[in-house]
């Protein structure tokens, strides 16, 4: 009943943004860009591969633009909200449709994660935010380390549960509570959600219903702003969301048919790779004022 409940919502809020952004598109149609419709599909297709696989898709799509100058940079935020809320979506339902988690565990978690980012932020955004990355980037990393030491038998194997219950469960809504909020100040959802179902004894696969259902709802619920205000690139989301639903789509059954070992270690680079990030975030100097106007 809960999994039909989530899946029922993610379908009617998506076509809701999909009506909407498709509105918005024809009545702004003579705004698309001349760019480069493989290069925008390669843009999008393969990060949003990358990103079911739980890498993440920010930031190498962030990356490409800023190098080819295929979007504006100013277009750049809306635009990833934009074209991956669609995916996403799919990628959601899909992940909860193939692999089983419980559904008390995984309604409990995102619903945290979506209160998380409606009223923990306004907390949070109060505190230094490079100290808040600097502590999840070293917290990941540890993580991730326990994770390896594992896989090459050198202490107990992780869980294998796919549910939690009494303090384990308690412990996840408040970790997914607090990841929700600090993903509004820019620190991404998808290796946090990993360290901590792996620590508390679930399965690696499990993490991926939970990150994609949670990161579906708030992304979507986002893009219905900047489309609102037109900030973002028409051309790049009609062919990224395309590209990306077909690249989503081959890496859920990827990762489906996935041995658990290997799965585990994509897992690790996944966790590695978001702690990387918020390191370099945490370290990198804020440019003056009069620089960035």
């Amino acid at each position: 009943m809960v999994i039909t409940i989530l899946i029922c919502g993610m379908i009617i809020f998506a076509a809701i943004f999909a009506v909407y952004l498709g509105r918005d598109m024809v009545k702004h149609k003579d705004t698309f860009s001349d760019k480069s419709v493989l290069g925008l599909a390669a843009s999008s297709g393969i990060p949003l591969f990358f990103d079911a696989l739980g890498i993440g898709s920010y930031a190498p799509q962030t990356t490409i633009y800023k190098l080819t100058h295929l979007i504006p940079d100013r277009l750049i935020p809306g635009s990833l909200s934009v074209m991956c809320s669609l995916p996403c979506a799919i990628s959601c339902i899909l992940y909860i449709t193939v692999i089983d988690v419980d559904p008390i565990t995984l309604f409990s978690t995102v619903a945290a994660s979506a209160l998380g980012a409606a009223i923990g932020a306004r907390f949070v955004a109060r505190l230094p935010e490079k100290k808040i990355q600097l502590g999840m980037g070293i917290a990941l990393i540890v993580v991730a380390l326990v994770m390896i030491i594992r896989q090459l038998g050198l202490m107990p194997p992780g869980g294998e549960a796919t549910g939690l219950v009494g303090w384990r469960l308690v412990a996840a809504i408040v970790g997914c509570f607090i990841i929700g909020a600090v993903m509004t100040i820019g620190i991404g959802n998808y290796g946090p959600t990993m360290a901590l179902t792996y620590s508390l004894g679930m399965s690696p696969a499990c993490a991926f219903p939970i990150m994609m259902a949670s990161g579906a709802y708030l992304m979507t619920a986002a893009g219905f702003t900047f489309v609102k205000e037109g900030a973002y690139d028409r051309k790049a989301c009609l062919v990224g969301v395309i590209a990306g639903a077909i690249g989503i789509i081959i890496a859920v059954v990827f990762v489906k048919s996935l041995p658990l070992t290997v799965l585990t270690w994509i897992v690790i680079v996944a966790i590695f790779y978001a702690s990387i990030m918020m390191l370099r975030s945490a370290f990198a100097k804020e440019k003056p004022v009069s620089e960035e106007i």
